[in-house]
């Protein structure tokens, strides 16, 4: 049994389970992995004995139990400094801070309208402007990180980061609506996209039987 436990939901449709799931795979430890379907009967009373949100994901490390991916990640950062899952430099671990925090809380157009499927594949799908307007803020933002510090790696801060971590259900929002970014942002996109964690968890995502009807209008 491993010194920590993650608990998270559906792979194909729970962003905020592989964001978390990500920043532990970059962290380096080593866990155990308890899916809980969602949606289904059982659902509400697993979650409920897990988590004090009754949400996922959730991290338990001995009598620490810690919920929201953001958190998980900054407690793990604490953990495992030398991983440097914040850059190191203050102005860019700002940015990147800044820019975890407004995928937190924003775009909430862009998830309502494009949700998480990793085994769907919609090109094609009409954007309204206000989704387009998350979609233009989000390419904007991957170029600049990339730019202005990314020059030593390939990822927003050149290494990997909770930030790219909290963008990855981005990147998979684009392959199954079909939505490309120019330059930069798109390069980046594919990028994040081949990394091996992120890859790994696609295929699993792929072959899940559970079916949330409620993503597969």
């Amino acid at each position: 049994m491993a010194e920590f436990t993650i608990y998270i939901g559906n792979k194909n449709y729970s962003s905020w389970s592989l964001r978390a799931w990500l920043m532990a795979k970059a962290a380096g430890i080593p866990f155990d992995e308890v899916l809980i379907p969602l949606w289904q009967e059982g659902s509400e009373a697993e979650l409920r004995r897990i988590s004090p949100t009754r949400k996922v994901p959730v991290l338990r490390h001995g009598n620490v139990t810690v919920w929201e991916s953001l958190a998980i990640g900054e407690y793990l950062a604490e953990l495992q400094p030398a991983v440097r899952l914040w850059p190191e430099e203050a102005g860019a671990r700002a940015v990147a801070r800044a820019a975890s925090h407004e995928m937190h809380a924003g775009f909430l157009n862009l998830r309502r309208a494009l949700p998480m499927n990793l085994r769907a594949s919609r090109p094609g799908r009409p954007v309204a402007p206000e989704v387009r307007a998350d979609l233009d803020r989000i390419a904007a933002l991957w170029q600049d990180c990339r730019q202005r510090f990314g020059a030593a790696g390939r990822y927003l801060f050149g290494h990997f980061t909770i930030a790219d971590a909290m963008y990855a259900p981005v990147v998979s929002r684009l392959r199954t609506y079909g939505i490309a970014f120019d330059g930069v942002a798109q390069a980046y996109a594919d990028t994040m996209w081949d990394h091996p964690a992120l890859q790994e968890w696609a295929a699993a995502a792929r072959i899940e039987p559970m079916v949330a009807a409620q993503y597969e209008l």
